[in-house]
């Protein structure tokens, strides 16, 4: 199993509406990719590790597959309108990282 990781910066003045993310942009992912998503997480930061630090990210989602492959299969063909929707939550850059899952 993989888990795809995308990450956006909590960048100082940047915007980003976590209900859109949360309510309308995953659940979007989710139903373009079908059973390609097998599930997948939101969260949203609250703190770096040292007291008084602000966390390293503002949000992110964690989206988990097959395999890469499965992943491919089921974002490719919905890629344009996905990272299309982008703009209506944030104007960050997202980060993105694919990660074997070991332990569940």
């Amino acid at each position: 199993m993989i888990k795809v990781s995308v990450m956006y910066p909590n960048t100082p003045g940047a915007r980003f509406d976590h209900s859109y993310y949360r309510d309308k942009h995953m659940p979007l992912v989710a139903a373009r990719m079908g059973s390609s998503c097998l599930r997948y997480s939101v969260d949203k930061g609250l703190a770096g590790g040292a007291p008084g630090t602000p966390a390293t990210y503002v949000g992110m989602c964690h989206i988990y597959c097959e395999s890469v492959e499965s992943f491919q299969a089921g974002f490719g063909p919905h890629a344009t309108e996905i990272l299309g929707d982008i703009p209506n939550y944030t104007d960050l850059q997202p980060v993105l990282q694919i990660s074997e899952v070991v332990v569940a």
